[in-house]
């Protein structure tokens, strides 16, 4: 998702990159903590200040000050942050299995919910693994992870020409972890939300 950033320039373009730094600094917390934290990945993004910039003497620094405080009661209605961090994007997997587990049916659920309040949003299914086996039976296996999300969003009511799929198989690991916890949150599917189709939708819907 592009970020609508502010309406002023801001110090030399120093916020024209916030949308980004946001989008990598939240996954990259994400991925440390995991199935849990949401709450605390949101107010550790407040705190490196990808909320808002200041600007002075051509220069960009973290507007900490005028920053929203971490109760997020600043959540917009429908945004993309409100679906991260109150819904959830990331549902995982039993080792070798595309099988969805009881867990990950309750977020698949609350994520059906939300994005039939919130029909303006396109939906990226990404899959992911981390399993015994080739790079091309996970590129398999991370693909029909994706496939079952989206087999169970549409069952769930979500219309399907909103929802494509990717599998990446091993090409985007968690790496901030232990081998054991990593190959766990590895073992993954991930439900972005996105504005318009990429390269990756079927031709019909780009």
């Amino acid at each position: 998702m592009q970020s609508t950033g502010g309406a002023a320039v801001e110090g030399a373009e120093g916020c024209r990159a916030r949308g980004k730094l946001k989008e990598d600094l939240g996954a990259s917390l994400e991925n440390t903590f995991g199935r849990i934290g949401r709450g605390a990945v949101f107010a550790l993004m407040i705190g490196f200040g990808v909320a808002g910039c200041n600007s002075a003497g051509g220069l960009s620094s973290p507007d900490v000050t005028n920053a929203p405080a971490a109760g997020f009661g600043n959540i917009s209605s429908g945004s993309e942050e409100e679906f991260i961090i109150n819904v959830g994007r990331r549902v995982y997997f039993d080792q070798g299995s595309a099988v969805v587990t009881d867990e990950a049916r309750i977020t698949i659920e609350n994520q059906a919910k939300w994005l039939k309040s919130n029909k303006k949003w396109l939906v990226k299914i990404q899959g992911h693994a981390d399993d015994p086996g080739s790079e091309a039976a996970q590129k398999t296996l991370s693909t029909q992870r994706a496939n079952a999300v989206m087999a169970e969003l549409v069952k769930l009511g979500v219309n399907p020409k909103r929802m494509w799929v990717k599998g990446y198989g091993v090409e985007r690991p968690v790496t901030d972890c232990d081998k054991v916890t990593c190959q766990s949150q590895n073992r993954r599917v991930v439900v972005n939300l996105r504005e318009e189709f990429d390269d990756s939708a079927p031709a019909g819907r780009r």
